[in-house]
């Protein structure tokens, strides 16, 4: 019979040791953990390899084995997998990135430093002249850190774990939604695209630490892009 994962993690991490200089614990022997565990070395090795896969722990030859909290790899794994079953789709991705980076924008014009304020309209500049340059890549880069580094900005790793997670699974996404926005977007001399400088109005609010504002730049941000992109 299998073990239950948060069981064993719990008591894992109550026999473990910290690893000095690391966010890891050190784990016993294995023929430690059996007995104190109670249960088999075929089962232990099982749960083991499982606590491995899902990035909850790694092992190094000759030193031994470590629990640790996994990077975000652990989520978008997730993410993909349920996408490919059926499970979640892309509204509801779409539908919860939104709803993060609203909040999320909300608490940066909180916490936001000058610095943090000055990154975030450097950002938009370089979209506006990749842009202009035909650039297209390094706008949607540009693009990609700007919403990265609001996530920065609150430094709340729950946000980031999911951010991290929503950005990986809707990555070719929006990479088509960029390209048909610029399709429908042709640049004149002179002229920027709205895509890019839409980006502003959140850098003023959140430089004004306007949190309402924030929030409804971020959403005009949203519906801008699907006004371009003709999705409701």
């Amino acid at each position: 019979m299998g073990v239950d994962l948060s069981f064993l993690v719990r008591s894992l991490a109550e026999q473990a040791t910290p690893e000095p200089g690391t966010d890891l614990l050190r784990l016993p022997t294995e023929r430690e953990l059996v007995a104190s565990l109670d249960i088999s070395r075929g089962t232990l090795r099982e749960q083991l390899s499982m606590l491995e896969m899902l990035g909850f722990l790694t092992r190094t030859q000759g030193r031994g084995s470590y629990l640790g909290v996994p990077d975000s790899s652990f989520i978008q794994l997730y993410f993909d997998l349920s996408s490919e079953l059926g499970q979640l789709g892309g509204g509801q991705f779409r539908s919860a990135r939104e709803m993060l980076e609203i909040s999320m924008t909300e608490a940066a014009a909180r916490l936001a430093t000058a610095d943090d304020v000055d990154v975030l309209r450097g950002l938009v500049d370089e979209m506006v002249r990749a842009s202009a340059a035909g650039e297209d890549e390094r706008a949607l880069e540009a693009d990609l850190d700007f919403h990265r580094h609001l996530c920065t900005v609150v430094n709340n790793p729950i946000f980031t774990l999911l951010h991290d997670g929503l950005s990986h699974v809707l990555r070719d996404e929006v990479v088509d939604r960029r390209r048909i926005a610029v399709e429908r977007e042709p640049l004149r001399p002179g002229e920027n695209r709205v895509i890019d400088t839409v980006h502003y109005g959140i850098v003023d609010a959140v430089e004004n630490r306007d949190g309402e504002g924030a929030r409804s730049a971020m959403r005009h941000h949203f519906e801008v892009w699907s006004s371009l992109t003709g999705e409701a």
